[in-house]
């Protein structure tokens, strides 16, 4: 297995969750790890509570808003010099039913979901290049194959993303560049708490630590091996 350490990567949307614990999980093994968060204060709290695990940076940025991105990624190339990791994690969800959304929730969907990881990617990939190859995981969802009622644009979004994906890593893996997809199920974040979507119950949701193995997983494979997609789901579902 590779070793990540010394290797820069950026974590989006590290501030809580999923990313949160992939950044944790990234400093514990050596790596130089920059996250984004869209305030300056949930950036700052984030960094404060993870800096002594290892060498840490935090920017504020929106990754649905490309100026954004290309700051957040130039502030990087500050701090650190270069860039051998990309974590796109940052999402979000507005479950309505399709007659109930409106153009603006649509938008929130896509634009976070599926335009955010392919702005911070192109902004990756020309910094692959200056060291000769690098990776790109996508943190995508089950519910990118299994559409559930109230969840088309989200469905739509994670869908999208994982043809991205695909897309993506036929473009570029001749470029030195592997490109993965983690697909969970059910984790238990506060992601969908403010639309029913979260379980009072949640012990027997995947832990976002969990999903954050299988990231450091598919980053330490040896170089001659790509793994394309991990689908994770909770062992006992609720019946």
């Amino acid at each position: 297995m590779e070793s990540l350490s010394g290797k820069i990567a950026i974590v989006t949307g590290g501030t809580r969750g999923i990313g949160r614990a992939i950044a944790e999980r990234l400093l514990r093994e050596g790596a130089w790890v920059a996250i984004c968060g869209r305030s300056q204060e949930s950036v700052d709290r984030a960094v404060a509570q993870m800096k002594a695990l290892g060498r840490l940076f935090g920017h504020p940025a929106d990754v649905s808003d490309s100026g954004e991105v290309h700051r957040f990624f130039q502030a990087v190339d500050s701090e650190f010099g270069g860039l051998d990791i990309l974590v796109n994690n940052a999402g979000a969800g507005v479950f309505r039913k399709v007659g109930d959304m409106t153009p603006e929730e649509w938008h929130r969907n896509i634009d976070l979901n599926l335009n955010g990881p392919f702005y911070c990617s192109r902004e990756a990939l020309p910094r692959f290049a200056q060291r000769g190859g690098g990776f790109i995981v996508n943190i995508s969802s089950l519910a990118g194959k299994n559409a559930f009622s109230g969840g088309a644009a989200y469905n739509a979004s994670k869908s999208g993303l994982n043809l991205f994906t695909e897309a993506l890593m036929l473009d570029h893996r001749h470029d030195n560049v592997r490109v993965s997809s983690i697909m969970p199920g059910s984790v238990d974040t506060e992601f969908g708490a403010d639309s029913g979507f979260r379980a009072a119950d949640s012990s027997w949701m995947i832990a976002p630590e969990d999903v954050a193995e299988a990231v450091d997983m598919v980053l330490r494979m040896p170089a001659r091996t790509m793994i394309s997609r991990v689908e994770m789901r909770p062992s006992r579902p609720k019946k």
